[in-house]
């Protein structure tokens, strides 16, 4: 915390431009520059910090743009059913959550600690190294997010310290050579890292967490960008990196999830939020107090009430939420459904919340401040075995993993057994929908499987607008940025 006031402090001064005189006209002697800034380890600590923050700040674009225009959602009681994201209805106007400026903050700040941190004198060379290899491991992540959002990017490998537009403004470059960028900030990122081991809370970037992006980019690039055996290769070798640290799937599914469980050892990365740091991704998809009816179970009353500043804006679909059977224990982790019980004792379905992240409970009102997890273990042995599947391997030894804590004493009845190529990979998806839903995973892996025009509602009649595949970019973006052009589909 002290670091990020520090930080906070000195971003007040250059924004506010503050002075000790109590003149107009006498030269500014409080004001954080660049050239008295990035002078010591605990400058360049802060700034790691700063960056972390701006990624926190798009937190809800990384999760929104990630599983909102998949089969998922619904509309909730409350405003959904015009929902641009998984209505897919998306114009330059109305672009969704996809954050363009929030994105290059991000990438803007690592840039400025990839060329400034290495003229700054550390204790150790090690920690030198991990600041750098954070850096570009944030690079390449954000990046990769990005090119899945709008296909091809303004590169931008240098901080913006000038409003010349000579330097600002680009042409946006082919999505090759932002995949190039990307593998090779992972790379560097990895030959940085100086051991295997997580930050506290496993909430800043790791080697573990380099590689787990590793296999995410190298699985993508292997399917949708024709990279083939070398890629799904590629991706099998990183998964196997990431099984050397120190992980594990918890025994309970739910556990994963709880608030008193941050950082556990199946979280290879999250975005961390403290207990009054609320606001986040999952108080879209909890229930305003409004809306709670007095006729509910009590069970439902003890987890509703209170219920702070949820909308019900989103709520698992019917689609979905048929496919969990009972006996998968990833079901009561996911999702809790509400029943409304008449004087009989009849009860009729109301609506659903969303139980992955329920946040906390303090003085009479819940603040929605879990952790987002960006990679966990689970997510990784899936990414395996589709790399293995993708390579003619038997998949079945990762998928079994994975069932066996979801089914528990009923497993028997899901062993999966390996099948033809495209059999596995239709298991595959499924398995990572039940395991991974509300995690911002499942529109890319429609898009990576391509199922999305297949399996989403709202896109199977619009199978001639493939340009579906990609976002809007906004038209607030274009009119600042006259070298970056709309994607295809889109003009107006």
């Amino acid at each position: 915390m002290k670091l990020i006031n520090r930080l906070t402090f000195a971003f007040v001064l250059v924004t506010l431009g503050l002075s000790c005189s109590k003149t107009l006209d006498v030269d500014p002697t409080s004001v954080i520059t660049t050239n008295s800034f990035w002078k010591t380890e605990d400058d360049a600590k802060g700034a790691l910090v700063g960056m972390y923050i701006d990624l926190r700040n798009i937190a809800e674009a990384l999760f929104t743009t990630g599983d909102e225009r998949s089969e998922i959602y619904t509309g909730g009681v409350f405003g959904g059913g015009t929902y641009t994201l998984f209505n897919n209805a998306m114009t330059p106007d109305a672009p969704g959550h996809a954050d363009w400026y929030g994105y290059y903050r991000v990438i803007n700040s690592a840039n400025l600690l990839l060329k400034y941190v290495p003229g700054i004198t550390f204790k150790t060379d090690a920690e030198k190294n991990n600041i750098l290899a954070q850096a570009y491991a944030m690079r390449a992540y954000v990046y990769f997010t990005m090119t899945k959002t709008w296909g091809d990017l303004v590169l931008r490998t240098e901080p913006t310290e000038s409003a010349n537009a000579e330097v600002t403004q680009k042409e946006r470059s082919p999505q090759a050579d932002v995949f190039a960028l990307i593998k090779d900030d992972i790379e560097k990122a990895l030959q940085l890292f100086p051991g295997n081991n997580f930050a506290s809370l496993r909430s800043m970037w790791s080697k573990p967490a380099a590689n787990a992006l590793k296999a995410d980019v190298y699985l993508w690039t292997a399917r949708v960008m024709n990279g083939g055996a070398a890629d799904f290769t590629a991706a099998i070798a990183a998964c196997d990196e990431v099984q050397t640290a120190d992980l594990q799937l918890l025994p309970v599914f739910a556990d994963i999830f709880k608030y008193s469980n941050k950082g556990n050892k199946e979280t290879i990365l999250n975005l961390h939020f403290e207990e009054l740091e609320g606001g986040n991704y999952f108080w879209h998809m909890w229930i305003i107090g409004s809306a709670v009816p007095a006729n509910i179970s009590q069970q439902a009353k003890d987890l509703l009430l209170p219920v702070g500043g949820g909308q019900g804006l989103m709520i698992m679909s019917d689609l979905v939420r048929n496919q969990f059977t009972n006996d998968d224990s990833r079901k009561y982790g996911t999702y809790f459904d509400v029943y409304t019980f008449d004087t009989n004792g009849d009860s009729t379905y109301y609506t659903n919340v969303c139980v992955k992240g329920t946040g906390i409970v303090t003085s009479g009102n819940r603040t929605f401040s879990s952790d987002m997890i960006l990679y966990r273990l689970a997510d990784v042995l899936l990414m395996k075995a589709e790399a293995k599947n993708g390579l003619d391997m038997d998949p079945s030894f990762e998928i079994n993993e994975i069932r066996k804590r979801a089914y528990g004493g009923a497993y028997n009845d899901h062993v999966f057994i390996n099948g033809s190529k495209s059999e596995n990979d239709d298991a595959i998806l499924n398995e990572r929908l039940f395991e991974l839903a509300f995690e911002g995973k499942r529109w890319w892996d429609l898009l990576r499987f391509d199922k999305a025009f297949e399996l989403v509602p709202t896109l199977q009649t619009q199978t001639d607008k493939q340009y579906l595949r990609l976002f809007p970019i906004a038209n607030s973006v274009l009119s600042l940025e006259p070298k970056v052009q709309q994607n295809p589909g889109y003009q107006q």
